[in-house]
């Protein structure tokens, strides 16, 4: 069967362990690179790409361990180049751990591009043919699945497209199961992807072709999509679109609209349920933090702030949501500012089991309060609980736990080589008692924080659960300088929710006070919220 004619599946390669771990900012630990490898495989791609095969005792301790406890359904590929310019392929050391490493498929870079071959590789057009020629015989005879990557490809193409064809020519004709055209610096348009490949495959019709595309111009999946439209059947990607410079072809966006929009077929599109807790647990694992407006996958793709929207998408979400945000594993977020009108706060209120309509006193109430403190500065879209609380006084239904009566705190630095100690001391009223107590910690925050957990203890000793995930500071008129007010968001979770609240002053203690209050008084409120809840339902 010809390439043009073998259907509508598409191949997914992930790229996240090699070209994702060459980002700035990013490093994957040994283990980590086996849990990426094992959650990608579990996912069902086609092949994972696991690195440089000798470059280091961490890539190398990768494979060893992948060769004895093989992945179940993907194929994993060792990356590596053409030998170099006058020697023997079957002498080259790279070449020789490609073949040994037990991965079942090699990706193999070469030059593709007249102009690298000059300057780069400082060799003749006939020599990079048998480096090429050669490099992939070697690997066929031991036995691999070459996967021949055309670097700089389309550049190549742009100048000198007779050699750029030439050296696809080379590997396919040594035995290379597929020829991987490159966008290497990110830099080539759609339209010239599409006609590039268009020529490609007229040229080699029975070859498998595949696309490894760069987001230098931010085109990356455009140029995968129009690459795939024009007959290339396994695609380059990497997760979060991880990647050099710019980084990649996103897989969490390249899978959906594949799947979802083209309708091709693609062997884990059945895992796409998931593919939203795939995005962050690579993340976790690659130590970056989630971006909330990653296509398909981020936090905020499917969150509603404007009146418009919000009604829009609780009367017929298709208004305002592309798909189902459950076809991906994501969900659909109500905000609440001052820009949400009533229909906003009273849909924000019914997810928080709060059953008033838009046009009730009460949502006129919350709507009216929060504008007022969205003009001193507050923000709820991030701080869901400080926006429950919030309601609770509004209704009059809010019952303080605790009453502060009055803390301090106490910085002292004692020489400029000694670290700052903090103490803070804290009066609180529980019911009829009055409590005082210390607390110390590394900074003003955290030793108010621990001031608080002693003195709650006795009374609820739920509040030990919580713990204190980010702490976040933001000046909201910075022209005042040291003077200006301060925005503090806290995201807390007791192991089983995450929820966020808010504080607002030009006291930066005072601020942070107000949200670790509502933290803890969240908590308080959760614990009894699944009664309440039914009845506010009910």
């Amino acid at each position: 069967m010809s390439g043009a004619a073998a259907g509508r599946r598409v191949l997914l390669y992930d790229a996240t362990l090699r070209e994702g771990a060459q980002a700035e900012g990013i490093s994957f630990s040994a283990s980590g690179k086996l849990r990426v490898a094992r959650l990608l495989d579990a996912f069902g791609v086609d092949y994972v790409e696991g690195g440089f095969v000798s470059s280091n005792p961490k890539d190398e301790a990768f494979f060893r361990s992948l060769r004895d406890e093989p992945l179940a359904r993907a194929r994993l590929v060792a990356f590596g180049m053409t030998c170099r310019a006058g020697k023997n392929a079957a002498r080259d050391p790279g070449l020789r751990a490609l073949a040994a490493c037990g991965a079942p498929a090699v990706a193999l870079v070469g030059k593709a591009a007249a102009w690298q071959v000059r300057s780069v590789l400082r060799t003749t057009a006939k020599e990079n043919l048998r480096l090429v020629r050669d490099s992939v015989d070697f690997l066929k005879q031991a036995g691999r699945e070459v996967l021949f990557d055309a670097e700089h490809f389309f550049d190549g193409f742009a100048e000198n497209p007779d050699a750029a064809i030439a050296v696809l020519a080379a590997a396919l004709g040594a035995g290379a199961d597929a020829a991987v055209l490159c966008d290497t610096n990110g830099g080539t348009l759609p339209d010239e992807i599409a006609a590039a490949v268009r020529t490609v495959r007229h040229t080699f019709p029975d070859a498998r072709l595949g696309i490894h595309a760069h987001n230098d111009c931010g085109l990356a999946l455009a140029n995968t999509l129009r690459a795939i439209g024009e007959g290339a059947e396994l695609a380059q990607a990497t997760v979060n679109g991880y990647g050099e410079r710019a980084g990649n072809a996103d897989f969490c966006a390249l899978l959906p609209v594949l799947a979802l929009k083209l309708g091709r077929e693609a062997a884990c599109a059945a895992s796409l349920p998931r593919l939203t807790a795939l995005s962050r647990e690579i993340d976790e694992a690659a130590g970056q933090r989630p971006d909330a407006r990653r296509p398909f996958v981020g936090e905020g793709v499917f969150a509603h702030k404007a009146g418009l929207h919000v009604d829009g998408v609780g009367k017929a979400p298709k208004s305002f949501e592309q798909i189902d945000p459950a076809a991906v594993g994501n969900h659909r977020r109500v905000l609440v500012s001052e820009l949400s009108g009533t229909g906003g706060v009273s849909l924000k209120a019914g997810e928080l089991g709060y059953g008033f309509g838009k046009h009730s006193a009460a949502a006129r109430d919350v709507l009216r309060r929060l504008s007022e403190l969205e003009a001193d500065g507050y923000a709820f879209e991030a701080a869901d609980a400080s926006f429950q609380l919030l309601v609770e006084k509004v209704l009059h239904r809010h019952r303080p736990f605790f009453t502060l009566e009055g803390f301090s705190v106490v910085v002292q630095k004692r020489s400029a080589g000694s670290p700052a100690t903090t103490t803070a001391t804290i009066k609180v009223r529980v019911g009829g008692q009055t409590e005082l107590t210390a607390g110390e910690g590394v900074g003003p925050v955290d030793a108010l924080n621990a001031a608080l957990r002693k003195v709650l203890h006795r009374f609820y000793p739920a509040v030990d659960a919580v713990v204190l995930e980010d702490f976040n500071v933001r000046i909201l008129d910075p022209e005042t300088a040291t003077g200006a007010e301060t925005r503090v968001r806290i995201d807390s979770s007791d192991g089983t929710h995450h929820w966020g609240t808010v504080g607002v002053s030009a006291n930066i203690i005072e601020a942070s006070w107000q949200a670790l209050v509502d933290s803890v008084e969240y908590k308080l409120l959760l614990d009894g919220a699944e009664a309440v809840g039914k009845k506010r339902k009910s």
